[in-house]
C-alpha cells in the first residue's frame, strides 16, 4: 500500500493551448503563475488545473466527460457572469438537497460546473 498525500493537479486536455489559457485565466478568472510553460497550471485553491495538449506527448485528443466541480461562493451569480462573458450551460441550476450545480464546457468540450454544496456532510 502507498500513501497518497494529496492530489496536485488534474489534467485537463486541451486542442487549442491559447483559447484555453484565455478561457481559464481571462473568463473563469483563474490565476496561473506559468502562463508561459508548455503544460501552464491554473490554481483552484486546492488543485491545480494543468492544461495538457495530449498531441504533444503522442496521445488522441480526447475531452473530459466527468465534470470537474468549481467551488464558487454562489452558484446563480457565478452562471451569470459566465453568462455575460459567453459562456453557454447546460439546462438550469440543479438543486440537490445538498448542493447547487451548473453544467457547462470548456471551449474544447471539457465538462466543468459550478458547485456550492450548502447542507452539512452529514
Amino acid at each position: 500500500m502507498i500513501t497518497v498525500e494529496r492530489t496536485d493537479f488534474v489534467s485537463v486536455p486541451v486542442a487549442d493551448m491559447e483559447r484555453a489559457k484565455k478561457f481559464y485565466g481571462e473568463t473563469l478568472g483563474l490565476h496561473c503563475p506559468n502562463p508561459e510553460a508548455g503544460w501552464p497550471e491554473f490554481e483552484t485553491g486546492n488543485v491545480s488545473l494543468y492544461l495538457v495538449d495530449p498531441t504533444a506527448i503522442g496521445a488522441t485528443f480526447a475531452p473530459h466527460t466527468s465534470h470537474i466541480a468549481l467551488r464558487v461562493p454562489d452558484v446563480a451569480e457565478g452562471r451569470a457572469k459566465l453568462e455575460a462573458a459567453g459562456v453557454v450551460f447546460e439546462g438550469e441550476i440543479l438543486d440537490t438537497n445538498v448542493c447547487h450545480m451548473a453544467f457547462f464546457k470548456d471551449p474544447d468540450g471539457n465538462a466543468l460546473m459550478l458547485h456550492r454544496r450548502y447542507a452539512s456532510h452529514e
